[in-house]
């Protein structure tokens, strides 16, 4: 079944909005562009088009999903270490208090005359 050929042209527009530095998908794009510019191209045409642009965005979106996989991981890692990182200040910070609390008696005691 034939694209629309609206929806071919809206294709080929978003296509060509992306930086493309792939000579096999910049080359499929420039051809169908030129098809586009000189009426509707044919079904064969069509087919290889949209196979080059299945392939590139494929690989695409492939590595950008393994790419999202690997931030994940590493903000998973990042909040665990902000986790145990204000625990451990807290801790600290009790730690601080009760250590205070034990200096303050000290000194109240040297104040204390001796009986």
């Amino acid at each position: 079944m034939p694209a629309e050929p609206t929806t071919l042209r809206s294709l080929v527009a978003r296509v060509g909005a992306f930086h493309l530095t792939d000579r096999p998908m910049l080359a499929a794009q420039r051809t169908m562009e030129a098809a586009l510019a000189q009426g509707e191209p044919g079904p064969a045409d069509v087919r290889t088009y949209v196979g080059a642009v299945s392939r590139y965005f494929d690989g695409f979106e492939r590595e950008a999903r393994a790419h999202l996989r690997d931030l994940d991981r590493r903000l998973e890692h990042a909040n665990q270490v902000v986790f145990n990182l204000t625990a451990e200040r807290g801790v600290a910070a009790k730690r601080i208090e009760v250590t205070a609390n034990v200096l303050a008696l000290v000194a109240q005691t040297l104040e204390m005359p001796a009986r």
